[in-house]
């Protein structure tokens, strides 16, 4: 029987934005192996339709179950909360997703009044609604949708006047209706919170999802008994679809051997 414990975790977004979760995964297991997809060409997932994300949320899992992955992390809001359910109807490999972690924001709020910062996409799934309604429905939710945010992030424009101008008209809305807790919806977002921190200072607190997936992730291993106890060096593998200057940049100060390959997908 082949054991799979040392097989990869397999990672796949829209882009470069998921790296901000292989870092999480990366820092809570590091002895195991990952191999992450990004599909930049694609990007943004956002403001396509829901067949257009679940057919992209396929391909790019098919991909992966080429490489062996013994588990997969949609590390996309967009493609968890539009393909997910298809994806674990279609497959018998274990699925981790991400959506906005609204239920720990409505839980912290003093001001009873949350922001998220999602893509359409997301923002307008069945996935979200459902969440959003379990929720306290005294918490006032502002949601805004961060257009055009991915697109510069993948340009690698993360402090462009551009993306500062961008933000800033997002974020000050927010501050007038007295958001004390703001939701980031996309695994991109993380990147941009040097630049929301100058803009709300300590009035907001920001909360994203990474950790609790990497925390998801481990515990499904453990109950699959899929962790990697070897002590082999672990290996990582980036694959991406088009210039890989940009994710170069964003996994450069990682301690890890990493090898990026580009390629036609």
């Amino acid at each position: 029987m082949v054991k799979l414990n040392k097989f990869p975790i397999g990672i796949f977004d829209s882009g470069v934005g998921g790296t901000s979760i292989w870092k999480e995964i990366n820092a809570l297991l590091p002895l195991e192996n990952t191999i992450y997809l990004s599909d930049s060409k694609n990007a943004p997932y956002g403001d396509k339709s829901k067949h257009a994300i679940i057919n992209l949320a396929i391909k790019n899992t098919e991909f992966l179950l080429k490489q062996n992955c013994k588990i997969i992390v949609v590390a996309c809001n967009t493609a968890t909360t539009n393909a997910i359910k298809v994806l674990r109807e279609n497959y018998d490999v274990p699925f981790i997703g991400i959506e906005p972690a609204i239920k720990p924001a409505a839980l912290q709020t003093k001001t009873n009044t949350i922001g998220i910062l999602a893509t359409e996409g997301t923002l307008n799934s069945e996935l979200f609604e459902k969440t959003s309604s379990s929720i306290n429905q005294k918490i006032i939710r502002k949601e805004i949708i961060g257009k055009g945010l991915v697109e510069l992030i993948e340009k690698g424009k993360l402090y462009s006047d551009e993306m500062t101008k961008l933000l800033s008209s997002y974020i000050k809305p927010l501050i007038k209706a007295d958001v004390d807790c703001l939701v980031l919806g996309c695994t991109h977002y993380p990147y941009l919170i040097p630049q929301i921190r100058k803009l709300v200072g300590d009035r907001m607190q920001i909360i994203d999802s990474g950790e609790a997936v990497a925390k998801q992730t481990k515990a499904i291993l453990k109950k699959h008994q899929l962790i990697n106890n070897t002590k082999e060096n672990s290996t990582h593998q980036f694959y991406i679809n088009k210039d890989r200057k940009v994710l170069q940049m964003l996994i450069s100060n990682t301690n890890n051997k990493v090898e990026i390959i580009e390629e036609s997908f």
